[in-house]
């Protein structure tokens, strides 16, 4: 179908740590993420980082190509990446020919402010503990959704460094939680995974509500989603 082969006609690999776009650059493209992780991210002169938002696999990094002139933050990969680069007339072109498409980018979008939401309170409100929990829950259901019991596991491709600048949080405080979080919970972080036994228990430390992930009102879009994305960049 037309938006899958313009996926696998732009896919392009990145290594870990290398910048897709930089903070005040002309947007040059609709950028969806195929395989691995991308991050947000600004950052102040003295070099201090703050993660903004991950984007996770189907989902498109932003939709600056049709909405600014230049973008305000950077886009990087968490580690190794797989993203289509769709230039402004193919995506335009795009939009008229798959009429859900604009419609999956919308919702997207609107799942993506609900998101930022969430990171406000939880780096102004929530206290450390209470921070990587939610992370680790908001990460494990974007992926694996809400466990109707027990927990499971699901891709965590952040570094302890990464999770510091996501949470607001230094180093050594992020290490000292997720030990925490260890001990009380049982929660592991190991090989690029994140291990919940109980996710119940997580949830009820990081006061999680998913409501904001949008979860039941996405079945519609997830499976004209499906239909679009395919199998591309998926191992």
């Amino acid at each position: 179908m037309v938006w899958e082969a313009s996926l696998a006609r732009n896919a392009r690999d990145y290594a870990k740590g290398i910048d897709i776009a930089r903070e005040g650059e002309r947007p040059a493209a609709l950028r969806i993420v195929l395989s691995g992780w991308a991050q947000k991210y600004k950052q102040l002169p003295d070099g201090r980082r703050q993660i903004l938002a991950l984007v996770l696999p189907g989902q498109a990094c932003d939709l600056d190509l049709f909405t600014v002139a230049r973008t305000d933050h950077s886009l990087a990969a968490v580690r190794r990446l797989t993203v289509a680069e769709i230039g402004r007339q193919e995506a335009t072109a795009l939009l008229r020919q798959c009429p859900n498409l604009a419609q999956l980018l919308c919702w997207g979008e609107i799942v993506t402010a609900a998101i930022q939401r969430e990171w406000t309170i939880n780096i102004g409100q929530r206290n450390a503990i209470e921070r990587v929990a939610q992370l680790m829950c908001e990460i494990f259901a974007r992926q694996q959704g809400i466990p109707a019991a027990g927990g499971g596991e699901c891709d965590f491709l952040l570094t302890q460094w990464q999770l510091a600048e996501a949470t607001g949080l230094t180093q050594v405080h992020v290490n000292r939680t997720v030990q925490e979080l260890r001990r009380r919970c049982s929660v592991e972080l190991r090989n690029l995974r994140l291990f919940i036994p109980d996710f119940a228990e997580l949830a009820d430390i990081a006061a999680f509500n998913a409501n904001y992930l949008h979860l039941d009102e996405t079945d519609l879009a997830v499976d004209r989603a499906a239909g679009l994305f395919g199998g591309i960049g998926r191992d």
